[in-house]
């Protein structure tokens, strides 16, 4: 391709872009993201209320309750197996 080419697809790139660009005009509204809790009761209530006072609580509040929530639904699958009879610890490992 030669270099007139290259520069004038150039040139018609950007000033195509630019105008794309420009076309959304001013500023638009901010947008404003909540939880609907009309129809929620009890800890979904809390929940979605929380939500919407608060990302940085519900932020926290979310991180430390997945491991946590993890390790009980993991300990309680170990008991559960446990009694119905598969032992992971001392199993022989049959890929060696």
């Amino acid at each position: 391709m030669s270099l007139v080419k290259s520069l004038t697809l150039i040139l018609t790139t950007l000033w195509l872009t630019a105008q794309t660009a420009l076309a959304a005009g001013g500023g638009g509204d901010l947008i404003v993201i909540v939880a609907d809790s009309r129809k929620l009761s009890g800890i979904m209530a809390w929940w979605a209320n929380l939500y919407n006072e608060s990302h940085l609580y519900f932020t926290l509040l979310t991180i430390i309750l997945i491991p946590l929530i993890g390790v009980i639904f993991g300990v309680l699958a170990d008991i559960v197996m446990h009694f119905v009879g598969i032992d992971l610890k001392t199993r022989d490992l049959a890929e060696h």
